[in-house]
């Protein structure tokens, strides 16, 4: 796509690539909020506990993260599209592979490692052209193409649920391979921006002041595509730091509740259609809060990153208060709680994260982030199956869930005291260099 460089990409085909991200979501990672529907299956096909079956959703999670980096580099070495589309065809892989189901290891290996690398190859160039395209209204665009796995989990609920039921799990596997196949027609759709768009953005979030020599010179040493790749460089930033461990505790806490509200749904007696229907009210909501919190987040009325740390909290204590149900009505008014905040955090966290790096570094830091943050990801579903285990009752699983996020919402707020500190410390200097700078002048006139 050839755009000039003096107007940066911020609309016109961007939303037809918004769309196409917005389809990707959906096959990808609405694919995994509702892979809870097969937990059941499996752990009674293979007569399992709980930690094992568990171990399928962490290896997916795990290696969705890991790949991201990977995804990163590959997107600057060919383009976003080819990334996409190859992400596209491991996902359905996985899948199909997955139907053959012969023992635990093959279904680690089929629809935990090669699931989770097409869900990465797939997930990161999508979400990382949005940003690309969009500057200005980069947090609505970011909510619309994250709110498609909300629109997709809502149908995907009863859907799988009836696969299930007519085909079998192992015959919804390999179904809903084939469905994910459209994700190659989705990234064949994401026309790859001019270089110059691109350079652009690199430019304009490392410019220097006139007279900064030592940025100007280090600027220059690096190339705008040294911004792109996958950097350690990063790791030297407190802020990138905070935002990190932030990360490794949210994705402790995201993926438990999806994986255990099925479970817990059985064992208060409620109907296999009605727990299927919990599914699809967690994605409606969820969907509203994307939208609703993209939408205000555009508007810069609050800091993202103060909304981030209160929609965390939120979530945290959702999740803490959703184990009281005893019922199908109390136990969807608290899903729906979690199901709403849960999409206003997602609405903004890549935002936050662009926030916190700039975009120059944005490439490289979203690699890295999902890098980092896959620890929490590996560990989360499976500390927390083996917590049921030890407890005997699902509910122990969303109790971990809660207290990790209230944690993580604390170094958010550190993060946030550490750039003010640093926005305080630059409003002062130039004044200190006005008081200081005319004394060394006033000495070498009085030499000369």
């Amino acid at each position: 796509m050839q755009t000039k460089a003096s107007n940066p990409p911020d609309g016109g085909y961007g939303w037809v690539v918004v769309v196409s991200a917005f389809v990707v979501m959906g096959l990808t990672v609405a694919v995994l909020k509702t892979f809870g529907l097969f937990f059941v299956e499996i752990q009674q096909h293979f007569d399992g506990l709980a930690s094992t079956t568990s171990w399928i959703t962490s290896v997916t999670i795990a290696i969705f993260h890991l790949g991201a980096p990977v995804a990163s580099s590959l997107c600057v070495r060919y383009t976003h599209r080819t990334v996409v589309m190859t992400g596209g065809l491991l996902a359905f892989s996985g899948m199909a592979l997955g139907f053959f189901g012969f023992n635990m290891v093959w279904m680690y290996v089929t629809t935990g490692f090669l699931q989770g690398l097409g869900i990465s190859f797939s997930w990161t160039p999508a979400i990382s052209i949005v940003s690309h395209y969009f500057s200005k209204k980069r947090a609505l665009a970011n909510a619309i193409a994250s709110a498609g796995e909300c629109a997709f989990a809502f149908t995907f609920g009863p859907f799988f649920q009836w696969l299930i039921s007519q085909y079998g799990w192992k015959g919804a596997l390999l179904i809903i391979g084939g469905i994910q196949l459209n994700i190659c027609i989705s990234g064949a759709l994401m026309r790859p921006l001019a270089s110059s768009c691109l350079l652009e953005d690199s430019h304009s979030e490392t410019e220097t002041p006139p007279g900064n020599s030592a940025s100007r010179t280090d600027k220059e040493d690096k190339p705008p595509i040294i911004h792109k790749t996958f950097s350690w460089r990063l790791l030297r930033r407190p802020e990138f730091v905070l935002y990190s461990i932030f990360g490794i505790l949210a994705a402790m806490s995201f993926f438990v509740p999806p994986l255990f509200l099925v479970p817990l749904s059985y064992s208060l007696g409620i109907d296999e259609s009605l727990t299927a229907s919990l599914l699809s009210i967690l994605a409606l909501v969820d969907f509203a809060g994307r939208l609703l919190c993209g939408w205000y987040a555009n508007l810069h009325v609050t800091k993202t990153i103060h909304l981030l740390a209160m929609t965390i909290l939120l979530i945290g204590t959702s999740l803490m208060l959703l184990p009281l149900a005893n019922n199908y009505v109390s136990l969807a008014i608290f899903t729906g709680f979690y199901g709403f905040f849960f999409g206003t955090t997602v609405a903004i966290h890549i935002t936050v994260l662009a926030d916190v790096v700039g975009m120059a570094e944005f490439d490289s830091a979203l690699g890295l982030f999902m890098l980092i943050r896959s620890t929490g990801g590996f560990v989360g579903p499976s500390l927390a199956g083996l917590i049921v285990d030890m407890a005997g009752d699902y509910r122990a699983g969303f109790y971990m869930a809660g207290a990790t996020l209230i944690l993580s919402a604390g170094f958010l707020v550190t993060l946030d005291q550490l750039q003010q500190r640093k926005e305080r410390g630059s409003q002062t200097s130039p004044k200190r260099e006005k008081s200081v700078l005319p004394f060394p002048s006033l000495h070498i006139l009085k030499h000369k």
